[in-house]
């Protein structure tokens, strides 16, 4: 990490972090200015001394403001981005649809994410011997267990998008996890309501402009 703090907000992340994509995504729709730095995971440098004494978790993403005021939650960074630079809204205005909407993110956030986190992953190799085919069956389940509701979920709330007609928090955390669903070989024809929402929030600029592969450092 880098001194003095700079003059704009930084976000650190990795480009095949869901988390980190989240965060970007919310950027984008907000269209707010921010310098993006590397933490490579694969490397350890979420271990690395002078990262961990900003975000003593070793986890990404890690939001810094010029001030040195710090955030470590994908979800609670979106939501001060939200209340600082309110348009557009990340939350629906009706009371039920913005409950909705909280119920589908957190179930990606809290339920289906921890399971597949890169930590579990490494901790599932050492201590049973988890390969990359393991590994892989490992992630399918849990994302299939969370899909299923979540499509559920959408075969009444979804319009356009996740929740009703508008972009929102739930569709902030559904691409990424999609992605995650992809990369490990989930067969998604299950969850044509996922697909939908997923094909059109991707067709945004904001989504695209964020996606894993559009990183500087993706490979």
């Amino acid at each position: 990490m880098e001194d003095p703090l700079p003059s704009e907000p930084t976000l650190f992340g990795y480009w095949r972090s869901s988390a980190a994509y989240r965060v970007r995504i919310a950027l984008n729709l907000k269209q707010i200015a921010a310098r993006h730095v590397e933490i490579d995971l694969q490397a350890g440098g979420q271990k690395a001394g002078k990262y961990r004494a900003q975000n003593p978790a070793g986890l990404v993403p890690l939001w810094r403001e010029p001030d040195g005021f710090t955030l470590a939650q994908s979800l609670a960074i979106i939501a001060y981005l939200d209340a600082a630079y309110p348009d557009p809204p990340l939350l629906p205005a009706s009371l039920r649809q913005r409950a909705i909407c909280l119920e589908i993110a957190y179930t990606i956030a809290c339920d289906i994410h921890p399971l597949g986190n890169l930590r579990v992953g490494d901790k599932l190799l050492a201590d049973y011997g988890a390969g990359p085919d393991t590994r892989a069956a490992w992630n399918r389940h849990w994302i299939a267990a969370g899909f299923g509701a979540i499509e559920a979920r959408l075969k009444t709330s979804a319009g356009r998008h996740a929740v009703g007609n508008a972009i929102s928090l739930a569709d902030i955390c559904l691409v990424p996890q999609v992605y995650n669903g992809r990369r490990y070989g989930l067969d998604l024809a299950a969850y044509p309501h996922i697909s939908a929402a997923d094909a059109a929030a991707r067709e945004l600029p904001a989504f695209a402009d964020a996606a894993p592969e559009r990183q500087p450092g993706a490979r």
